[in-house]
């Protein structure tokens, strides 16, 4: 059963949402109030709306509360992004997602009630550091301030160890959680299981641990 969704603001980040829960086949209501934006997306969500979503009148009328998700990607107006997560919070909104501009702002959201929120421009940057100063780095994913997930290609130094023989975990205090092979994911691999070059290491661990491990032996 596919879910129903209400982005909020069809900005750069609104809209990349609105495009890819529409090409998985969901259920979206796009909602802005400049009606060149709504115009853009007539044609790619399931409902594009004109509204004030800082009124709750509006939310109410456009029966928020029976989606399953809502995510609030209001760009530079901090005051309507906040204004628009407490209303949604108080007509009943389950799940509501929310862009922050700023730490602040975070605090802000998560004392009224968002469930989520997320900074697309300072994790991107983040995402695209490791990526820049590391060629080994495929992909970086922040889990909280001091944890992540990192994808690593295994060069010519790692190659042909085991994972025992690595023994990465006693000293960087970093696990190897999958490896990708090709088409081939080993998920939870064995501590004899060798390495080779080019596989693409799933490694989960303090940000810090992670930086001395891309440090030492990449």
């Amino acid at each position: 059963m596919n879910k129903e969704f209400i982005v909020i603001g069809l900005g750069r980040f609104g809209g990349s949402i609105v495009r890819e829960l529409a090409e998985q086949g969901m259920e979206v209501m796009a909602i802005d109030k400049f009606e060149d934006k709504v115009n853009e997306f007539s044609s790619i969500a399931s409902h594009a709306v004109v509204a004030d979503a800082t009124d709750e009148s509006v939310l109410k009328k456009l029966g928020c509360r029976n989606f399953d998700h809502v995510i609030v990607a209001i760009g530079d107006d901090i005051q309507a992004s906040i204004l628009t997560t407490l209303m949604l919070k108080e007509i009943g909104v389950q799940n509501i997602t929310v862009k922050a501009q700023n730490d602040y702002h975070e605090k802000v959201l998560r004392k009224i009630g968002a469930d989520s929120v997320v900074h697309p421009e300072r994790d991107m940057g983040k995402r695209i550091a490791h990526n820049i100063v590391s060629n080994n780095v495929l992909d970086y994913l922040e889990l909280s301030d001091e944890h992540s997930i990192v994808e690593i290609v295994a060069n010519e130094q790692l190659a042909g160890n085991s994972l025992i023989d690595l023994d990465i975990r006693a000293k960087y205090g970093i696990n190897i959680v999958a490896i990708k092979r090709g088409n081939e994911v080993i998920v939870s691999p064995q501590a004899s299981d060798l390495i080779r070059s080019g596989d693409i290491l799933i490694v989960i661990g303090a940000d810090s641990d992670i930086n001395r491990f891309e440090k030492k032996v990449l």
